[in-house]
């Protein structure tokens, strides 16, 4: 060790890049206990986006790993939803996998999920139908309901159509009941949309939904036990505010799904 690298060691003063990583880190840390889902990918785009940092992801890696910051563990969804038995109609696979959109309502996925609640040994269920925009990847509407029904899905088709009257996007779904039923299919012919079905037992024709299942259940359902309807209901109507207004996404050009619409907007007036 050379002279002057001691006098600088005894001297008790950290260098300014040390200082810098100090505080970078102090910020890594809170935004780690808000959501410890995130690795330090999203937890660079949040320091980016949220505190105007813009450093290297390799310098975020050494920061976490130096402060033993680690995303939570990420289960795996090996389930696929199944077709109906005996559809009333059925549609062609028009979306065909091209998941880009050049403008917001131009293109449209919706699906079901399955969540559960507990009461004491009893296990209740509950369900969640959106529909998700393939431009910005917002959700546009949901609506959750204690029984995957008819009712379900058309109630978050009237409400994407009541918060975005001007729309008529390709229409997208899986095979599911509530899909091909006629009632369904009139609701869309008489919206202007078009509809598109995947193809039997194919849940990458609907990536992108299915794709957002797994990220919400990921971080904010697996590994809990939610022992109230309201707690349930609570989480899901929160992370869905979370992830169009909060959660940025590299894809979107580091921007929460709502700013990537707004910013569309704008620059059509």
């Amino acid at each position: 060790m050379s002279r002057a690298a001691y006098h600088k060691w005894a001297s008790g003063k950290q260098a300014g890049r040390v200082q810098e990583n100090g505080k970078i880190a102090e910020i890594i840390e809170a935004i780690h206990n808000e959501h410890p889902d995130k690795g330090y990918r999203r937890i660079n785009d949040d320091l980016r986006h949220d505190y105007g940092i813009h450093v290297n992801g390799k310098r975020v890696l050494r920061i976490c790993r130096a402060r033993n910051i680690k995303s939570t563990v990420k289960f795996r969804n090996n389930g696929c939803t199944r077709h109906f038995g005996s559809p009333q109609h059925t549609a062609e696979n028009l979306l065909n996998r091209n998941f880009h959109a050049e403008s917001p309502n131009k293109k449209w996925l919706t699906d079901v999920t399955e969540f559960k609640w507990y009461e004491g040994p009893v296990v209740h269920k509950l369900y969640l139908s959106a529909i998700l925009d393939l431009y910005d990847r917002r959700i546009v509407a949901f609506v959750i309901g204690g029984h995957n029904d008819n009712p379900l899905v058309f109630q978050t088709l009237d409400k994407a159509i009541a918060q975005n009257p001007g729309a008529h996007p390709l229409f997208h779904s899986d095979r599911g009941f509530q899909y091909t039923s006629k009632t369904f299919q009139h609701k869309l012919l008489k919206a202007g949309m078009t509809q598109s079905m995947s193809r039997v037992g194919h849940c990458i024709d609907n990536g992108p939904m299915e794709g957002f299942w797994g990220i919400l259940k990921r971080e904010s359902y697996y590994g809990k036990r939610f022992t109230s309807k309201h707690a349930l209901i609570s989480m899901i109507e929160g992370y869905i505010y979370y992830y169009n207004t909060r959660r940025v996404q590299r894809n979107l050009g580091t921007l929460t799904p709502m700013e990537k619409y707004q910013d569309s907007v704008k620059s059509c007036v």
